[in-house]
């Protein structure tokens, strides 16, 4: 009997320590996230289980075709999965649905235009240089993403062209 409280103590003293651990590796390493919309197919299904990966930003920069997870520049609280496509310095324009980086054509193949035949709202837009710690993120799915090339500041209505470094949270991994 004498023994029970001391491994009561011990057994929550075990949890405590591991729901420390866990919280502390999903707020600085790893994080679960769920693709909740088209805009990143056909590359990330909507559905799609994924990781977080909050470690690697802090040892690099993100470079072009990484796919991220940032907070919506529209600031309506939600998180965005995006492609980075435009790095800081560089020049970025669309031309009737091509991206052209400081004038040459990118090669995209995930790239996917439901809506081949009609022009789109930021279907043609730029050139545009990218500031400093800032990046032109688009989704795969084109014609369907809100993204860098047709975001508008709710309050002004103005265009928001760019995500900023500290905005980003981090790179997307494989499934779980």
């Amino acid at each position: 009997m004498d023994g029970e409280p001391v491994r009561f103590r011990r057994l929550l003293f075990l949890v405590a320590v591991a729901l420390a651990l866990g919280l502390g590796v999903r707020a600085w390493v790893l994080e679960p996230i769920f693709v909740a919309s088209p805009s990143m197919e056909p590359t990330l299904p909507t559905g799609t289980h994924l990781f977080l990966d909050k470690v690697t930003f802090r040892l690099r920069e993100p470079r072009r075709q990484d796919i991220i997870v940032l907070c919506s520049p529209e600031r309506d609280g939600r998180d965005l999965i995006k492609r980075v496509i435009a790095l800081p310095g560089e020049t970025v324009e669309l031309r009737a649905k091509k991206v052209l980086i400081d004038g040459r054509e990118l090669e995209e193949p995930y790239a996917r235009h439901k809506r081949e035949g009609e022009l789109l709202e930021g279907d043609d837009l730029g050139p545009l240089s990218v500031p400093a710690q800032s990046y032109f993120v688009l989704g795969d799915d084109r014609d369907e993403s809100r993204d860098s090339s047709v975001w508008k500041d709710p309050a002004t209505g103005e265009p928001i062209h760019f995500v900023r470094r500290q905005d980003v949270r981090g790179l997307v991994r494989g499934m779980y």
